[in-house]
């Protein structure tokens, strides 16, 4: 399974999973409960599961992987200057996302070439991370959870849901992005309805999160007591 996602490049993350093999590997030696926490760009996917973390749940985010094998200093992150040129680091010598993403977008080798350079670290670290898991549950927050075909790794999936208008006006406002740049990304997921008809459960993020925090905190608080019996029921 090898797939680059424009999702990184569209939200100034990288958030292909990039799980090769993986599904061996993880039927075979992980008992943990899987919810796979997924929802398109602009969905507020971050806010969601920093709820599940306040309350003790671990993560495996997707993103967060990915940001780490491209820090500052990272031998990955050498390679891509080496290929793209110093152009592609802000001035803090960090990964500049937006330049990466215009030069991807429109070089489908660059974008290739990236891909095969990042799998197999993303990889190695997902992999990690999923065999250290000893909780009851654990949140597996993966953007493209549905595109990419990581849905058999899941117990129970976990969509957060708003309108195509919700995801380009906050798109636009968080990462200063066109948008047609948005709505490229958009169009490169899964729509509103295709994602829904996978979801097990279905947070509705349309809200302005200053007005909407207390459900959304409530929401998954129930979520989160509804899975720990999944998971008891599970182990049985």
């Amino acid at each position: 399974m090898l797939w680059f996602t424009n999702y990184w490049l569209g939200e100034l993350i990288f958030t292909s999973v990039i799980l090769y093999n993986i599904e061996n590997f993880f039927m075979g030696n992980h008992m943990t409960y899987i919810v796979g926490l997924t929802g398109g760009i602009g969905s507020g996917k971050t806010t969601i599961a920093n709820l599940f973390a306040d309350l003790g749940v671990p993560l495996v985010d997707s993103d967060v992987v990915a940001r780490k094998v491209v820090a500052k200093d990272s031998p990955l992150l050498s390679k891509i200057v080496e290929h793209f040129g110093a152009q592609i680091l802000t001035e803090q010598g960090e990964l500049n996302r937006a330049a990466l993403r215009e030069r991807v977008f429109s070089h489908d080798e660059d974008k290739l070439w990236l891909n095969n350079l990042l799998h197999p670290a993303i990889r190695e670290r997902m992999k990690q991370q999923l065999a250290e898991q000893t909780a009851p549950y654990t949140l597996f927050v993966v953007p493209l959870l549905i595109e990419n075909k990581l849905t058999a790794l899941c117990d129970r999936i976990l969509v957060v849901d708003v309108s195509p208008q919700t995801q380009l006006a906050r798109s636009a406002q968080r990462d200063n992005n066109n948008f047609e740049q948005i709505q490229r990304i958009m169009n490169s997921q899964v729509s509103q309805q295709e994602r829904l008809k996978w979801a097990d459960d279905v947070i509705n993020n349309d809200a302005e999160l200053a007005q909407n925090l207390p459900h959304l905190q409530q929401k998954v608080l129930e979520l989160h007591q509804f899975y720990l019996q999944q998971a008891e029921n599970k182990n049985v």
